[in-house]
Parts: structure tokens; C-alpha cells; sequence
């Protein structure tokens, strides 16, 4: 099977779940009943097909229904279960609107909402119902709505245009998108125009009033036709996905809608979504962002963010390019890199002979675009033509704000040419006349750095008429007389213009360079924070700070506390922020539905902050509120998707510090588990064979059957291992002390033999089997340390040598002075200490993890040994051994001071 002719697998996907009963599995289908015109009679219709349903079986409830006083409506209405609608006091009056909790808490099989355009009464938890349909939807519940022609998005330019008027109440694209099916009622103009007269439609009054204005046969015809079109295209993208999923038709296109002017913007993305509704392909909107744009003000920029907005509730996808001038390079470069076929355009409205006259001397983005774009398909639609008339700009205001912006240039300009006068006057008599014209080029290059290329007009004509008037003969005059002063003031000109245009052109990078230099180093600040931070805190702080201060706005950061209940946790430039009731709502639902809410959002719109979710791939872990400092400023879809961005960092930032706590926990578990092997190892060797050795003897001495001798000789060998299950309790009770910090020696002057000759006791019969010598060195001086702690420590370590070393071999006490103190060594002839583990012998419990198969003991003794050492200001270490053979420790003791007690 070739490429062309295999199957689609988002068909079959497609289809899998039709059959499903749904778009999305575990979502509510939406069925919507559409009309042309108020009175066909959808919501008749839609009441009648849920009465047919509830009589099969299925769980039917009213959420909404507009009878408009009709009676065969209400008799509809009577045999289905309603829900109460919720009373809502706004301006002391009392509106009825639909319970949508209520709804949510009965989940029905099918909810019927009516007026899916309607605009809720404000202070409800969304602003249109068409978003309270979605939350029902997304509830797993069945929802049949219905709607007319002249709500839908796209088509309100053509509306308006057909009918005059401009409906206000729409409903974007995509809502028709999830409707599982679409209904069409259709009536006749002439029926239509007879219930309106029989008042089934309106009351008499009012359709009097309707049938002249709206209701007409012309607009009833054309927004029936619109109606069958709007259909039939549904129809016809689902045989396009149909053969497409057959392989017999495939398309790679993808379209762009180019916005440069504001007062266009709204009317070419409607139209955009028209055309890729029709051919079902993605489409994206695109502006570009100049400082021409940005110079336009609040209300310019207002009006394209509001253009891409609507564009996002119409499915597109939006792009805010930068440009420091040149629009259309800017729009090309995006519709290649985009992999788009199609561009859309908008005319300039016609203005009067300054605007002509402007678009000869320079081409509209528009026209440079139109005469670039080779490749593209490209569509150029006229405001006039397409429904949408260009906003009107108050008279007051823009001929004042650009008589201002001109004086403020011909000042500068009238300035600039003044001062180069001066400087040139006493010097054209010493210099050559042209060489004067550079003095002028530094002024107007002064002036295009400050006011850009317009700057630079001004600046290069002002020089030109004072080059001419004071530096040319005749002088005091603009009349040449000389064919070479004529040649030097057109260089002087076309260099004035070019350089200052290229200065204009430098300032605007340098701007854009500085923004832009200034975004990195903020996010970089934020990156390397976040990054160094190790508590939850210094994150959430450092988000707090960065996002207050990018946006310009208050921050605040919430997360849920031990009750479940969201807290403040951080924010900026104050952590405690009073938040009113829509507010607090609105954390709650962006926390719990991974949604924004807020201001400026589809969910409680009223409330004065605005807050997105702070969420991984995981459950949401908080939310993050924003209250702009200027309450007209409104967030971009590029300030969005930044915003989402820094969400992110937020989220995993939080999330890599909870697994490394999580990691640390682990450690400390498994560290702890070692710790109870390590010890019950140690029980079982070195306490049960004790008590083992213990009460064998005694018992054998009890029954009274061995000879006096024998009997000694077990009465002694328990004595001995009564005497090392005593030294094994010790060392634990010392480890204990040793890790509480409990153990304070009592240090005195003691002499080394003295330390050697009670150790050599104590264990004498262990030390029995070997050769045990003695060595101090002549000159050795008594150390300063706890007889009793040191005397342990020399007993661990010749208990330890006596364990591995073989019977019979040599085990060496040895001490002898050195530049620290006192250097006392034990060796013996055993295996040894390889050098890797030297430093690990020390180590608690480092020798008892090695089994049962290893000679007795608990790990216990060498680390008791350098707590003891450590103890009274020493040092102990595994060194290598006289001789190459063996294992030989090591204690340094601070020697005695002469002026000690003993």
C-alpha cells in the first residue's frame, strides 16, 4: 500500500470514539439545535427530542428553558423535571439564572440549556454559558443546547453586514467543533414573518418594531442561506476527513493571518476562521510588535491583544513577532519557519491625499509584503467589504498627540540646526565650505539618534536650507549661483538622509537590544535562583519576585496547608494579601480544576486578581494569583505562554526539591536499616555466644559430676566470657555517650607503661595464645589524657589484634615520642588492613556488616577507639605495619605538660 492510499489512523481513532458516545471519553457529547433567526422554533424542537428521550429510559433534567410565553413550549416543558434556577441580586433587581452547582450535584444522563449565546448576569462563576455547557460537558453530562446563526464568531461581520446591526453575545467556533451533532431548524422567510405577526415570536409591540428592522424578507433570506451554508460546510469537512482518512485526499496547507493595523485586526481574524473552517486547516495569527506599534499607545496595543484573543477562543494559533521596522520581512520569515501556504491580508482603509501620498513615498506592510511574498497564496480582504469598518479614532485626541510628536521634532530638529550654525560661523572663513556640511551631519545624526528617522527628515531639510542660506553664494539667500555649490548641497542632502536614517535604524536596535537584553537577564536571574535554591521557599519566593516584577504587578503564591485548605505562602511585594470572596473562589478553582480563573479569564471574571495553576505532570501543587498595577493592562497571549513558562520552571523547581527530600528520607531509611542488621549481627555474635559459652559451663559445674579441676577451668572460661560480654555492654554504653556528646574524660597526667600494663592485664587470657611485647622508647613522656577512656581504647585495640592475628604470632605494643604528643602502636602478624578500607575500619558497625563467616564482632570497637581518642584532643589511624606483615594502629596522645598533676 502506498503512502497515499494507506488509511489515516485519526479516522479510525475518530470513529472509535463516535461509537464511544463521545469526543473524549469520560466527556458529556453536546448536541446543538441551529437556527437562522429568533423564532423557528429550536428550542421546541430541542424540548421535543428530550421528551422522546426520557420516555426511552434516559435521565432527562431541565437546567434552562426559554418559553417566551409561548404555550405549546410550555405544555413541552411541563412533562420534563426542572431544576430551580438560582436567584441573583445585581443593581437591586433579582435575576433568575441557571444553577449550574445544582445541575452539577444531580448529574443527570442529558441536561437541557438553552440560549447556548447568552450572557450571564455578572458575579456568576463564568461570563457566558456557553462556559458553564463546557464545565457540564467536561462532568461526563450530555448537554442539548440550542443557537442562532448570527451568535457564531466568525460569522459576526457578515451579520452585521447583512442585517446592520452587530450582535454582541457570540459564541466562538470551537464550541461547534466539540458538538458531537448539529441540528438545523429550519422556517421559511414567509412562516417566519407570520408567527412574528401572530405574536408567537415577540409581542405585538415589539414585532412591529422587529418586523421593519431584523425580521425583514431580505435579512431572513440571507441569514437562512448563511444558516444552510454554515451546515453543508459541516457536512462537507466531515467528507473531507472521510476521504482523507481513505487516502483520496491529503493536504499539507496551513494559513496565516498577517494583523499591522488595529483598527482591521478583529475583521481579519473572523475572516480567517471562516476560511479554514470551509477548508479544515490549521491556521495561525500573526502580529508584529515595532516600536511604531508600541508608539501608537495603550489603546493600539489594547486592540491587537484583544485581536489575538479572539483568535485563541477561535482555535488559532498566535504568534507576537519583534521587528525593529521591517513588518513584512518579519511576517515571511514566521510563514516560512511555520511551514504556511496561505496568507491573509488586510487594504488600508482609502484615507484622504496626505495617506496616498505617504503609501507612494513608502509602501504600506501590506503592499511590501504582497510584493515579496512569492510561494504563498495570498488573499488581501478590504474592511469596508468584509463587515468590519475601521474603528474611529476620536478627533480630540490623535490630531493633538500628532501636532505635539511634530512640534517636538522640528524642535529638536530647529535646535540641532541652530547650534551647528553657530559652531560653523566663525570657521567657514578658515575652513572650506564643504567641509562645514559635517558639522551639520553631526547634528542631524544628534537628532535621529533621539527622535529616530522622522528626526532625521526634519533635521537633514533644516540643515539643508541653513547650509544653503548662510554658507553658499549668494549669500543670505536660498538661490545657488555655482554648479558645485549646487553638487555639494545634494551629497550634503543624500548623505544627511542616509545617515540619518541608519541612525534612526541603529536607535530602534539599540531599544530592541535593551529589551531584550534586559527579559534575558531577568530570566536568567530567575533561572539561576531557582536553580541554588534548597528549600521550597527561596523558590516560591524568587518566582514571587521575578513575576512582580516582569509584569509589573503583585504577585502572590498559594498552596494547600495540612487541612487541605489553600494558604499564602508567598508573594510580593507582601506575602499577606486580602483576597474578596471572587477572588478566593477563583484560587480554589484554579487549584482544583488545573484551569486559570480570575480576572481576565473565562471563570469568575469579576474577581480583582487573576490565578493560573501551578501544576507538573502530577496533581496541581498550588496556584499563582496576579493584580496588575494598572487596571487597564491586560495580559498578551506572548505574555501568556511566558508566564506559563516560568510556571513551569515554578513547578519543577518545587517538584526537584521534594524528590531530593524524598531521596534524603530514602538515604536515612536505608542508612538505618543498616545500622539494625549491623546490630543484630552484632547481638548474635557477640552477645548470644557469650551468654551461650556463660551458661554452659555453669551448667555443667551445677550437675557436680566433673573433677575440681575441670570445674575451674569452666568457672574461669565463663569468668572470661563474662568479663567480654561486660566489655561489648560498655562499648555500646559508650557509643551511646559518644554520639549524644555525653562522654567528658577527666584527663590527668598518665604513664604510658602504666596504660600498657593494665590493658595486658585485663586481657590476659585472651592475650595468653600470643607473644605480647612491650616497647617504650627511652625519653617517651606520660600523655595527658582519661586513664580510664584510654585504657578501654588500648583494650579494643588489642582485643581487635587478637582476633586476626594467628595464634602463637607476635602482637607489639609500641610507644615513643613524637612532634604531637605521645605515639602509641599496636601491631600484630594477622592478614592486615588493605589500604582502601583504612579509613573505612573506623566506621560504626563497618565490620559486623561483613557476616557470619568473618571472626567475631561488631564494628564497634575501632569506632569506640576513635571516640575515646578524638575525645581527649588525639588522633588514631590505621598506618602501615613494621616490617610490610600484619596490621598495625596507631594512637597519638597529647603528651603531659610539665606543670600537670599526676
Amino acid at each position: 500500500m502506498t503512502d497515499d492510499a494507506r488509511p489515516d489512523p485519526e479516522r479510525f481513532l475518530a470513529e472509535a470514539k463516535a461509537e464511544a458516545g463521545g469526543a473524549v471519553p469520560g466527556r458529556g457529547r453536546l448536541k446543538i439545535f441551529l437556527g437562522a433567526s429568533p423564532g423557528v422554533g429550536k428550542t421546541y424542537a430541542m424540548l421535543e427530542e428530550a421528551a422522546a428521550r426520557a420516555r426511552a429510559g434516559t435521565d432527562v433534567v431541565v437546567a434552562l428553558a426559554e418559553t417566551h410565553g409561548r404555550q405549546e413550549t410550555a405544555a413541552l416543558l411541563a412533562h420534563l423535571v426542572q431544576i430551580p434556577r438560582r436567584i441573583i441580586t445585581y443593581r437591586g433587581r433579582q435575576l433568575a439564572e441557571m444553577d449550574l452547582d445544582a445541575l452539577l450535584a444531580r448529574r443527570p444522563q442529558l441536561a437541557l440549556i438553552d440560549e447556548l449565546a447568552h450572557t450571564n448576569v455578572p458575579g456568576s462563576r463564568h461570563p457566558k454559558r456557553w462556559q458553564d455547557v463546557e464545565e457540564v460537558l467536561a462532568a461526563g453530562i450530555d448537554v442539548y443546547s440550542t443557537l442562532n446563526i448570527q451568535h457564531i464568531e466568525s460569522l459576526n461581520d457578515l451579520v452585521a453586514r447583512i442585517t446592520g446591526v452587530r450582535v454582541q453575545e457570540t459564541v466562538p467556533d470551537t464550541v461547534l467543533q466539540m458538538a458531537g451533532e448539529i441540528k438545523l431548524i429550519d422556517l421559511p422567510p414567509e412562516d417566519l414573518i407570520q408567527r412574528m405577526r401572530e405574536g408567537k415570536v415577540y409581542m405585538p409591540a415589539e414585532a412591529g418594531r422587529a418586523l421593519g428592522n431584523f425580521f425583514s424578507r431580505p435579512n431572513l433570506t440571507a441569514l437562512r442561506e448563511l444558516a444552510l451554508r454554515t451546515a453543508a460546510s459541516r457536512v462537507d469537512a466531515e467528507m473531507l476527513a472521510l476521504r482523507r482518512g481513505t487516502g483520496q485526499a491529503a493536504s499539507q496547507d496551513r494559513l496565516m493571518v498577517c494583523l499591522d493595523d488595529p483598527a482591521t485586526a478583529k475583521g481579519l481574524v473572523r475572516a480567517g476562521r471562516r476560511m479554514t473552517d470551509r477548508a479544515r486547516i490549521p491556521w495561525v495569527v500573526a502580529m508584529v510588535v515595532t516600536p511604531a506599534v508600541e508608539a501608537r499607545g495603550p489603546s493600539a496595543a489594547g486592540a491587537m491583544t484583544d485581536a489575538l484573543q479572539l483568535a485563541e477562543r477561535l482555535g488559532a494559533d498566535t504568534r507576537t513577532l519583534r521587528s525593529e521596522g521591517d513588518v513584512a520581512d518579519a511576517f515571511l520569515e514566521a510563514a516560512r519557519q511555520l511551514n504556511v501556504t496561505r496568507l491573509i491580508l488586510g487594504r488600508a482603509a482609502p484615507g484622504g491625499w496626505r495617506t496616498r501620498l505617504a503609501a507612494l513615498v513608502r509602501p504600506t506592510p501590506s503592499q511590501r509584503l504582497l510584493s515579496r511574498a512569492e510561494g504563498f497564496e495570498v488573499t488581501i480582504l478590504d474592511p469596508a467589504t468584509n463587515g468590519h469598518a475601521p474603528a474611529p479614532v476620536p478627533p480630540a485626541r490623535r490630531p493633538r498627540a500628532r501636532t505635539r510628536a511634530w512640534v517636538r521634532v522640528l524642535a529638536h530638529s530647529a535646535l540641532a540646526t541652530a547650534v551647528a550654525t553657530l559652531i560653523a560661523w566663525p570657521l567657514w572663513h578658515i575652513l572650506p565650505v564643504a567641509s562645514l556640511a559635517v558639522i551639520y551631519l553631526v547634528g542631524v545624526l544628534a537628532v535621529a539618534m533621539r527622535l529616530g528617522t522622522a528626526g532625521a527628515i526634519a533635521a537633514s531639510i533644516l540643515g539643508f536650507l541653513a547650509y544653503n542660506y548662510f554658507f553658499t553664494e549668494p549669500f543670505f539667500s536660498l538661490r545657488v549661483a555655482a554648479e558645485e555649490s549646487f553638487v555639494a548641497l545634494m551629497v550634503f542632502t543624500v548623505s544627511a538622509l542616509f545617515t540619518g536614517s541608519l541612525a534612526g535604524r541603529l536607535k530602534r536596535q539599540v531599544e530592541f537590544m535593551r529589551a531584550t537584553q534586559a527579559r534575558t537577564e531577568t530570566l536568567y536571574d530567575f533561572a539561576r535562583k531557582i536553580a541554588s535554591a534548597t528549600a521550597t521557599d527561596d523558590v516560591l519566593w524568587a518566582a514571587a519576585a521575578h513575576i512582580a516584577h516582569t509584569l509589573e504587578c503583585h504577585s502572590l503564591i498559594l498552596m494547600p496547608g495540612l487541612g487541605g485548605a489553600l494558604e499564602q505562602v508567598q508573594g510580593f511585594p507582601a506575602i499577606e494579601e486580602s483576597l474578596d470572596p471572587h477572588s478566593q473562589a477563583a484560587a480554589l478553582w484554579a487549584y482544583q480544576k488545573n484551569r486559570p480563573a480570575g480576572r481576565d479569564t473565562d471563570t469568575l471574571p469579576a474577581a480583582d486578581w487573576m490565578f493560573l495553576p501551578l501544576a507538573t505532570q502530577g496533581a496541581p501543587m498550588g496556584a499563582v494569583g496576579l493584580r496588575f498595577l494598572d487596571p487597564s493592562r491586560r495580559l498578551d497571549p506572548e505574555t501568556r505562554r511566558l508566564l506559563a513558562a516560568v510556571e513551569d520552571q515554578i513547578a519543577v523547581a518545587v517538584e526537584r526539591i521534594a524528590v531530593e527530600s524524598d531521596l534524603e528520607r530514602a538515604r536515612l531509611v536505608s542508612e538505618t536499616e543498616k545500622l539494625r542488621a549491623a546490630l543484630l549481627n552484632s547481638v548474635s555474635h557477640d552477645l548470644r555466644t557469650p551468654l551461650v559459652t556463660v551458661i554452659g559451663a555453669l551448667s555443667a559445674v551445677a550437675d557436680g559430676t566433673l573433677a575440681p579441676a575441670q570445674n575451674r577451668e569452666l568457672v574461669a572460661e565463663a569468668l572470661d566470657e563474662a568479663r567480654r560480654l561486660d566489655r561489648f555492654v560498655g562499648n555500646l554504653l559508650n557509643m551511646t555517650r559518644l554520639g549524644h556528646g555525653a562522654l567528658v574524660p577527666r584527663r590527668g597526667t598518665v604513664e604510658v607503661a602504666e596504660l600498657i600494663g593494665r590493658a595486658r592485664a585485663d586481657l590476659s587470657r585472651v592475650l595468653a595464645p600470643f607473644r605480647v611485647t612491650a616497647e617504650v622508647a627511652p625519653g617517651t613522656p606520660p600523655v595527658f589524657a582519661d586513664p580510664v577512656l584510654i585504657g578501654q581504647a588500648l583494650v579494643n585495640l588489642l582485643e581487635n589484634a587478637t582476633k586476626y592475628a594467628p595464634e602463637g604470632s607476635a602482637i607489639r605494643v609500641m610507644a615513643e615520642p613524637v612532634p604531637a604528643g605521645v605515639a602509641l602502636t599496636v601491631a600484630d602478624e594477622g592478614p592486615g588492613i588493605p589500604e582502601t578500607e583504612r579509613g573505612r575500619v573506623f566506621d560504626i558497625f563497618h565490620r559486623a556488616v561483613q557476616g557470619d563467616g568473618h571472626p567475631a564482632g561488631t564494628g564497634l570497637g575501632l569506632a569506640i577507639v576513635k571516640g575515646m581518642v578524638e575525645a581527649n584532643e588525639g588522633s588514631v589511624a590505621a598506618i602501615d605495619p613494621p616490617g610490610g606483615r600484619g596490621a598495625a594502629i596507631r594512637m597519638i596522645l597529647p603528651a603531659a605538660p610539665e606543670d600537670a598533676d599526676a
